[in-house]
Parts: C-alpha cells; structure tokens; sequence
C-alpha cells in the first residue's frame, strides 16, 4: 500500500495548461483588436473621401442653382415674360397631342381580358414627363379585373397599378366598376 505523501507547503497544481490557453487567448484578442481598429481606420478614411465628394457636388449644385436663379430672373423680366409663358402653353399644347390613342388602345387590347370592359380613360402627364393613364373599367365579378390589373403590371408597357375606386353592383347597373390609375411607358 502507498502513502501520497506531499512534501511541499502548497500542493501540486496543473497550472500550465491554463497559462498557455490564456497566453493564446490574450494573443487572438489582440490581433482581433489590431483588425478591428484598422477597419476603423479604414472606415474613416472612407466616410472621409465620401464627405469630400458630397461638398463637391453641393458645389456645383450651388452653382447650378444660382445660374438657374439668375436664367428664372431673365426670362421673368417683363418683355421676356410672355415669350415664356406663350411658350410654356405651347409646349403643353404639344406634350398633350402627343399622347397617341391609337398606340394605347392598341397597347390595352394585348392585356385587356374579353369580359373586362374599359369605360372610361384619361391620359395625364405628370411633371416628369411620365403618361399615367386614369381608367375606368368594369366586369360582371371581380375576378377578372384582378386578373387585367395583374396583367398590366406584368407588362413591360404598363407599370405600377394603384386602385382608386371601386362602385359595387346596384339594381340600375349589375356591373363592378373600378377606377385604376396606371403608369404607362409610351415615349412622348
């Protein structure tokens, strides 16, 4: 039978794994600290260039605002305002004659399903120069108007379709009717 017997005034412990796993430990953190302040850095430097470029353009976006103010205080002066402003109802007297009715019913009947009726449409031309069509359309239930909006907008003529509308069927007229507003990409 053996008898440990410990000699020494502390008793033995295994300390040099833990010191090593420690010692590693503090060395993988201080390379991630040295990573993380160098993305820092270059965080910086990056935020830095894009402030730089951002006072540049203000720059000439200033500038293309003053040449702007100073172009408006020309044309507004009194000999030149009714030049613009003959101008300007020509130029919508123009934009208006453009819209083509023949392309558009031409366009519709490619999505338009048979048992869907348009009563009604109302071309407008907003201030990007963009057509929106105002329609009214109408069917028996309300199934097929959903299947034309999804046709419309799975066009690449016909864009968004935003619903603005919508009458139920009444004893005078058995028909739903729904009011769309669609842009369309028709050049002007």
């Amino acid at each position: 039978m053996r008898i440990p017997v410990n000699l020494a005034r502390e008793p033995f412990r295994r300390d040099r794994p833990l010191l090593v796993a420690s010692a590693l430990t503090g060395v993988l953190l201080l390379f991630s600290l040295v990573f993380l302040i160098s993305l820092a850095v270059i965080d910086r430097q990056v935020a830095q260039q894009a402030q730089a470029e951002l006072a540049g353009l203000n720059t000439e976006l200033a500038k293309i605002h003053a040449e702007q103010a100073k172009l408006d205080h020309d044309m507004r002066l009194p000999g030149n305002e009714i030049v613009l402003d003959r101008s300007i109802l020509i130029n919508t007297i123009i934009r208006r004659k453009a819209i083509s009715w023949t392309k558009i019913f031409s366009d519709l009947s490619t999505v338009l399903p048979p048992n869907v009726r348009v009563i009604a449409i109302r071309p407008q031309v907003n201030s990007r120069d963009q057509l929106l069509l105002d329609m009214t359309v109408a069917a028996e239930t309300p199934e097929p108007v959903i299947g034309f909006i999804a046709k419309l907008e799975g066009s690449d003529i016909f864009g968004a379709v935003t619903p603005t509308g919508f009458t139920p069927p009444s004893q005078n007229d058995a028909i739903y009717r729904y009011r769309l507003s669609v842009t369309y990409a028709q050049k002007l």
